[in-house]
């Protein structure tokens, strides 16, 4: 199980590359993701424990030097996050909708990781600036209640760093709109 979670996003695909490459040799994680992202940037998601994905983020900043646009390593990732990586995250019973929407790729894996240990929700997507225009957004559900108190959460803690461009709360919304939305 992975423990930890490190994001670096670029601002080269070729430099991307090469410095995920780099991570990979630099210590035992597992890629996760790595891919262009709107407006010709690049992201890698490394797994693994802490000290390894600390070890491979250092890399992968150092090698991508001025391209490098933003890095996090998040130590005790909650373990709803892989699975909303990737979209595969069970969409069967939606109460109500939150919708945080950021500035970042980082920023979305940030709060959607805030938002699924501040509330009792279900972190539905993590969508990652393919046709964004490289933002991204974070998609989670569950009591009305609990869905605002993560919202919160997200805004409280990535307000003042300008990552939150807008997030909603949806008390139960549409069922046409879900199957669009995810």
């Amino acid at each position: 199980m992975k423990k930890s979670l490190g994001l670096i996003e670029y601002k080269s695909i070729a430099k991307g590359i090469e410095a995920t490459d780099e991570m990979l040799k630099a210590a035992n994680v597992e890629l996760i993701l790595s891919t262009p992202i709107c407006p010709g940037k690049y992201i890698s998601l490394i797994g693994g424990d802490v000290g390894a994905v600390k070890t491979a983020v250092r890399v992968g900043r150092d090698i991508g030097s001025i391209f490098t646009v933003d890095d996090f390593v998040i130590p005790n990732v909650h373990p709803q996050v892989f699975p909303a990586l990737t979209a595969t995250a069970d969409i069967s019973k939606i109460i109500s909708l939150g919708v945080i929407e950021t500035m970042s790729a980082v920023a979305s894996v940030m709060a959607g990781d805030i938002a699924v240990k501040a509330a009792n929700i279900e972190l539905l997507e993590i969508r990652l600036a393919r046709g964004l225009g490289g933002k991204g957004f974070v998609v989670i559900t569950g009591e009305i209640s609990s869905v605002k108190s993560a919202v919160q959460a997200c805004e409280n803690q990535l307000m003042e760093t300008g990552q939150i461009v807008s997030a909603v709360v949806i008390a139960a919304p549409h069922k046409d709109l879900i199957p669009k939305v995810l």
